[in-house]
């Protein structure tokens, strides 16, 4: 058995036909585990790096197949379903019964090589469309040494990469992957510490330093901007000057902050913390498009 079998890594999922995670084409896989906490987080089932039983209650229809096969965590009767979770062992037995995908269970363990055997299976739609695999999250390189296996077999097959990541990092951890890593797609959510470790969690002092050491080493960067109205929204000009003098930079994608996740903390138990936040207009958008043009940068429009 070889190395890449024995490490095991931990997904929540593979999203093949992806358009937004790097050039052409793309097969994501999503790991598992965050050390942010963003208000806006819109996969908060990767936060945490152990597995979460999600209950969907808008597509339960009472058949009981759940409690059949675990009584001790699952109870329906007379049109009602409660849970157990302190008794839940995360075993997903309840989730592969369910009929209407109402139960998922977040976490899926698999070796270094069969991810790596899944991510190639789009190769050919890679090599047309100029595209690859992307390694998300969560934050990644929480797995660092499972990635860097991952992306090494990637790379023999021939299959560009890309790793999805907020920076947040050990050294240690980054340079695992950099042999193996075509792409980094960056997020840069403020530039004021002390703002960013408000909505975050953490400061962003390791993260700015991250991004300057890639551009060092001459690795290629697109650096991805939430842009939230009434949060981050005066970081703008801030995040452009520090963009402009980066020699690696390929682009850089303002994402228009949504609201689309809050059914995911809902299956999660947990509550969304923007409830009030409005969306950006198209008109703001924009303009932060046109501040980013105007420090000379090339914006890549979602």
């Amino acid at each position: 058995m070889g190395k890449e079998a024995a490490i095991r890594g931990r997904i929540t999922g593979i999203k093949r036909y992806e358009i937004h995670d790097g050039d052409g084409l793309r097969t994501t896989a999503f790991l598992k585990g965050c050390p942010l906490r963003c208000r806006w987080c819109h996969n908060p089932e990767n936060l945490q790096r152990g597995k979460q039983l999600g209950y969907y209650a808008e597509k339960c229809i009472h058949c009981g197949a759940c409690a059949k096969v675990c009584a001790k965590v699952h109870h329906v009767a007379a049109g009602e379903h409660t849970l157990r979770l302190d008794a839940c062992d995360l075993c997903g037995k309840c989730a592969q019964v369910c009929p209407r995908g109402a139960l998922t269970l977040f976490g899926e363990d698999i070796s270094a090589q069969e991810l790596a055997r899944q991510l190639a299976q789009d190769k050919l739609f890679y090599d047309a469309t100029g595209g690859g695999a992307t390694l998300s999250g969560g934050e990644p390189l929480m797995q660092a040494e499972f990635c860097a296996q991952v992306l090494r077999l990637l790379k023999e097959e021939g299959v560009s990469t890309a790793v999805d990541t907020c920076l947040y990092a050990p050294r240690g951890a980054l340079d695992m992957v950099l042999p193996f890593t075509d792409t980094f797609l960056v997020d840069i959510k403020a530039m004021d510490s002390a703002l960013h470790k408000k909505w975050t969690g953490v400061e962003n002092e390791r993260i700015l330093e991250n991004i300057l050491y890639l551009d060092g080493l001459g690795k290629a960067m697109e650096v991805r901007v939430p842009f939230i109205p009434g949060i981050n929204d005066r970081e703008m000009e801030p995040i452009a000057w520090f963009l402009r003098g980066l020699r690696s930079l390929k682009g850089v994608k303002v994402l228009a902050y949504h609201a689309l996740s809050g059914a995911k903390y809902q299956a999660l138990r947990m509550q969304y913390p923007l409830e009030d936040t409005r969306l950006p207009t198209k008109e703001e958008i924009a303009l932060v498009n046109a501040v980013m043009r105007g420090y000379g940068l090339r914006t890549v429009e979602v």
